[in-house]
Formats: structure tokens, C-alpha cells, sequence
């Protein structure tokens, strides 16, 4: 699989992202609300937008399909998910004049490039969630050991606290 890469050069990058210095700092990405990259990704990576995203490369698909396909997605998240969507130009959205309404959702050319990248985030995922899991249960046991060894250095602490204010008889 060939990925044809678009390197941005400092100038792009301040314009996407100023920060009144001039100075380009991938760093402030999560902290600056008029960074026009953080409002792209936080649009396309939430997990609703991957599920519809993921969905529409199949075909097109009525809202009812959309709803019934994602599991847990209310009918309002689902609309906002969708609205959003086609606002940022990944997603149009065709209303056919019949009784009842029919409006079906498809990918636009510009959301199809996105699902090339979702695709490579699945790969991803599949081949190394063994290794997540793992990480996962290694933080799990080593959380567990932490919790109980301060539980044991606070019950220490009370005791001596204890033996501290007791008069001795």
C-alpha cells in the first residue's frame, strides 16, 4: 500500500495554528481552541464519526440503516454526527421528495480519502491489540499492587497515629 504524503512547511502549519508568535508547535494542538487542525481531528476522530465514516464506504445508507448499524448511538447524536459531517465536506447528504421522506447519506470523494486513513487505524489496531490487552492487564495488576500497598501504608500511618495520641497507662 503506497501513501502519497503532503509534508507541510512551517508557514502552512502557522497558518493552520497561530499562535501569535509565529512559532509552529505540534505540542499545542490539544491546548489551543482556534487551532484549525484540533477542530479537523476532533471532528474526525470521535468514535461516531469513524463508525458513520466506516459505514458509508459500503454504500449509501438512510438514517434508519445508520441507526440500527451502530450500536448505542442515539438518534440525536447520530444527527449532530451526521450534520457535522457534512459540514466539513465528508459526508452529502440527498433528500428524495417522496411520502414519506427518504434522505439517504454517502460518502463525498473528500470523506472516502478519509476512510483510506480509518482503514490503516483498523489495520492497526487488529494486528497489535494482543499487545494493548496485554499492556492493559500488566497496568491493571500493577495498579492493583499500588492501591494495596498504600491502603497498607495508610492503615501503617493510622496505627502509628493511633499509638501516638493513646496515654500510655
Amino acid at each position: 500500500m503506497s501513501f502519497n504524503r503532503h509534508y507541510l512547511d512551517m508557514d502552512e502549519l502557522n497558518a493552520m495554528c497561530p499562535d501569535g508568535e509565529g512559532d509552529y508547535d505540534v505540542l499545542q494542538w490539544d491546548t489551543r481552541e482556534d487551532c484549525e487542525v484540533r477542530q479537523i481531528l476532533d471532528r474526525v476522530a470521535d468514535k461516531w464519526s469513524l463508525l458513520v465514516i466506516a459505514l458509508l464506504d459500503r454504500r449509501s445508507l438512510r438514517f434508519s440503516e445508520l441507526r440500527r448499524e451502530i450500536d448505542g448511538i442515539s438518534q440525536r447524536m447520530l444527527t449532530v454526527t451526521l450534520r457535522q459531517l457534512e459540514r466539513d465536506g465528508l459526508v452529502h447528504r440527498t433528500v428524495h421528495p417522496v411520502v414519506p421522506p427518504r434522505v439517504d447519506y454517502a460518502l463525498t470523494p473528500l470523506g472516502a480519502t478519509l476512510h483510506e486513513t480509518i482503514r490503516s487505524l483498523v489495520t492497526w489496531t487488529e494486528r497489535h491489540q494482543n499487545e494493548i490487552a496485554a499492556a492493559r492487564a500488566a497496568y491493571d495488576v500493577r495498579m492493583a499492587a499500588e492501591k494495596q500497598t498504600a491502603a497498607q501504608e495508610s492503615a501503617e500511618r493510622t496505627a502509628k497515629a493511633r499509638a501516638a495520641l493513646t496515654p500510655n497507662p
